[in-house]
């Protein structure tokens, strides 16, 4: 690229930085600059002291998939004839039935990622790793590519690739601040000088809070003490003279896991106190005893873990602790990295929170993000840095999940397992009418949000709503099933106020949103849009509803933060946007009833005729402004119903007490989740995302490409023309055969795919499973199985929706 390329300086060569100076350089870039505190290869952060060890497996496919590129590229990688991986496979024992069944759940996730691996019987984990008892485990997964990554060899061999393109590296020199101008980075000031930069990238690990501060970004990311402890020789082990043969070896029950060092036993810890440290408080490099990122370590905190580890591996009985460490490395508060630009400032971009078991695979990801303006090869919308709300960056919340997750880094978690602390944080204007009515709560982006209402149950009487699974049945009521049909046959009240609202007005709000979205915006005041926000290769960054108010004035139902981020990069001094959701509340009055409840209270028309479908009217319910957008999530008559915080206990009170003659009830999440399902409509996040294209999602309908020219319109051309896979609708015929999502699909004995969404329809009388198939597979009557635990469950692919494929009940 020559003359053209931007000045990059990366701060941190550790393995992230380290993995992105040579996926930079081998991408054209060669102005670039590496910079450390510590001297190189062995910088004194975390990828000096890592235990190394590479576990594949994880219910995010994102996070399976940034390891696997680690491990290929790692197998491939050696220093001086030295390798940077031993590959010595991965193993994961269970000693409780719980764990067994979780081990049955991560197979599948492992076989829905395509990561080979397989279920082995007590004596077969003997066999694979000799130290355990198998009288102690009940079974075990093994993963025959995981391994060890020797991170300061991968280090030094990644840092001198980059520099043969052109890299250099400066070692010993600290970061004193990043100078920034008009918004944008202009340099990188160390104790040895400035540094020019158009690109800086954070990879400082645990110092990460520090340096993004120098920009003003807070980083909810907090650096948490590990304890690692080696054992004197094992007698079981004398005469090994390979670094590593046996398999490394997690025993999550009892928060530990192993790696084996020639005659000797490394011993990882988690059932801990956490010990946070704050990255202000770290040692310097000339200062630390041994390096900044190891502290002293702590016997006391260990005894469990010893007492356990002679219990799982017997022949560590005739062996001692020889030395140990408390090592730190950094935690998010939701177990993900923290990823790209900062909103703020320009060309500020973070690597952060990466273990070495991602770490090859984030370096892929930045620079393809860096040098194509997106990322082709992974689907980063878990990790984007834009993703947290306000509140999720309080100093006191960061640092009592970041905590909480170090405690759970091993639990078998739910998939609707919601945060129990902080809590409430957020609660909508409807909240104590929702305590009056014995919701249960789960959580959602810190909102309180009901999935039941205990005063729910005696609609239970006569109706039989089938029980679910032991696993499937945690976070349920069988109140979910009658809600569901309840909403069918008269009238409900969903709490929509968690849906994230995005204000967009100005006299370029038009232009901004045609560019931006796939669908018409430039219609008349009143219309309602629902489209997509893509990326230029076509992938779906959101789905969304626009409502036009006024003629400049636009109201944007969008899925989370990173929506607001994205408009906001987008927009010009022309258009003001604003994240009006605190402020407003959303209620949603669904049913074939939801017109003879509202009419009354109502100074407009809201006949069909007067109030068409996927329409917006400005209206009083009673004494409550109210904006009325006519859509419905469950696939019934109705209008979500939006007004401003102060007015929604009353809006919610008009509407009950004028309901109570047609049975009207409020509905939980449960119940919204199953009707949606029904009615085929998806959920981004769950059922796509950035790697999705719209003709694959079935969400063809909504893009309009004789509109004009939009983000990822030219990517779409390309892409419509060869659809190769499809979210597809599978029903399951036995009610306790309902699954979760992230189960694998098989056609026969081959795996095929994944589930995203599931639950049951109470309508239809069968269970619901969106999966992700290939498109040959995606055809009505196909007969398929997907994998639950350790059963085959029987599915059927549908055509969809199931319910209502007319649109007869929407547009009553």
């Amino acid at each position: 690229m020559g003359m053209t390329d931007p000045r990059v300086v990366i701060i941190g060569a550790g393995v992230v930085g380290a993995a992105l100076a040579d996926e930079l350089s081998a991408r054209g870039w060669s102005d670039i600059t590496v910079v450390d505190q510590g001297p190189v290869p062995a910088t004194g952060g975390s990828s000096s002291h890592a235990p190394g060890l590479v576990f594949q497996i994880n219910g995010s496919k994102t996070m399976a998939e940034l390891a696997r590129y680690t491990v290929e590229k790692l197998s491939a990688l050696d220093l001086d004839g030295e390798p940077c991986f031993l590959q010595v496979g991965g193993l994961e024992v269970a000693t409780t039935p719980e764990r067994l069944a979780e081990l049955h759940r991560r197979h599948g996730w492992a076989t829905a990622w395509g990561i080979e691996t397989r279920l082995l019987t007590p004596q077969e984990c003997a066999e694979r790793h000799p130290l355990v008892d198998p009288d102690v485990v009940l079974g075990g997964l093994l993963i025959p590519t995981d391994g060890l990554a020797r991170a300061v060899h991968a280090v030094e061999a990644q840092l001198r690739a980059a520099r043969s393109r052109g890299a250099r590296v400066l070692e010993r020199h600290e970061v004193l601040d990043v100078r920034t101008e008009d918004g944008r980075v202009t340099g990188v000031v160390t104790d040895q000088g400035e540094i020019a930069a158009d690109i800086v990238v954070c990879c400082a690990g645990i110092w990460g809070p520090r340096i993004a501060r120098m920009v003003g970004l807070p980083l909810p990311l907090t650096p948490l003490a590990h304890q690692l402890a080696w054992t004197g020789p094992v007698p079981a082990l004398a005469g090994r003279t390979d670094e590593a043969t046996l398999p490394i070896l997690r025993h999550q029950d009892a928060d530990l896991y192993y790696r084996q060092r020639f005659g000797e036993i490394g011993i990882g810890y988690y059932g801990h106190r956490p010990m946070p440290v704050d990255a202000d408080d770290i040692a310097s490099v000339d200062e630390a005893e041994v390096m900044p990122s190891v502290l002293t370590f702590t016997p006391d905190d260990f005894a469990d873990a010893w007492t356990e580890t002679r219990r799982l591996l017997p022949a560590t009985r005739a062996a001692e602790i020889a030395e140990g460490i408390n090592g730190l490395f950094s935690f998010t508060t939701d177990h993900l990295p923290l990823l790209g630009e900062s909103p703020d400032v320009r060309g500020f971009w973070v690597a952060e929170a990466v273990w070495v078991t991602h770490s090859a695979g984030v370096g892929r990801a930045m620079a393809e993000w860096l040098v194509d303006g997106h990322c082709s090869s992974f689907d980063l919308h878990d990790c984007d840095l834009g993703r947290f709300e306000p509140h999720q960056l309080a100093p006191d919340y960061v640092l009592a999940r970041d905590c909480q997750n170090y405690v759970e880094v091993y639990d078998i978690l739910h998939p609707l397992q919601p945060m129990e602390d902080p809590r409430p944080l957020r609660t909508s204007p409807f909240y104590q009418r929702q305590r009056e009515l014995d919701a249960f709560f789960l959580e959602a982006a810190g909102w309180e949000r009901p999935q039941w209402y205990g005063a729910n149950a005696h609609l239970l009487d006569g109706r039989d709503v089938p029980v679910p699974n032991d696993w499937a049945a945690r976070y349920w009521s069988p109140i979910v099933g009658a809600e569901a049909q309840v909403s069918r046959e008269s009238v409900a009240l969903y709490d929509m106020t968690a849906l994230k609202r995005i204000e967009v007005c100005g006299p370029g709000a038009v232009a901004l949103l045609q560019r931006l979205t796939t669908g018409d915006m430039d219609k008349s005041v009143g219309s309602v849009t629902y489209c997509l926000l893509l990326d230029v290769d076509g992938g779906i960054r959101s789905d969304i509803t626009v409502a036009r108010l006024g003629r400049d004035l636009f109201q944007v139902g969008a899925n989370g933060n990173l929506d607001l981020d994205w408009l906001r990069r987008h927009a010009d001094d022309t258009v003001m946007i604003r994240d009006v959701t605190a402020g407003t509340c959303c209620v949603g009055v669904w049913g074939p009833l939801a017109r003879d409840l509202v009419q009354p209270l109502a100074d407009a028309d809201f006949s069909n005729e007067a109030f068409r479908y996927f329409r917006a009217k400005r209206a009083h319910i009673g004494n409550v402004p109210v904006t009325a957008l006519r859509l419905s999530y469950i696939g019934e008559l109705g209008w979500e119903l939006y007004t401003t915080a102060d007015m929604g206990a009353k809006l919610w009170d008009t509407l009950w007490a004028a309901g109570r003659p047609y049975g009207i009830i409020a509905g939980g999440r449960g119940a919204f989740t199953s009707l949606r399902l029904e009615k085929g409509y998806r959920a981004f996040g769950t059922d796509m995302t950035f790697e999705h294209d719209p003709y694959e999602a079935g969400l063809g309908f909504a893009v309009k490409m004789d509109k004009g020219d939009f983000i990822g319109r030219a990517a779409l051309e390309e892409r419509a023309a060869s659809v190769r896979r499809r979210l597809t609708c599978l029903t399951i015929d036995d009610p306790a055969d309902v699954v979760m999502g992230k189960e694998p699909v098989y056609d026969g004995a081959t795996p095929v795919g994944y589930v995203t969404s599931a639950a049951y329809g109470y309508t239809i009388g069968k269970g619901i499973a969106y999966a992700w198939l290939p498109a040959e597979l995606a055809t009505p009557g196909r007969s398929l199985e997907i994998g639950y635990f350790d059963r085959r469950v029987a599915a059927v692919v549908a055509e969809e929706p199931l319910y209502d494929p007319a649109m007869k009940r929407l547009r009553a």
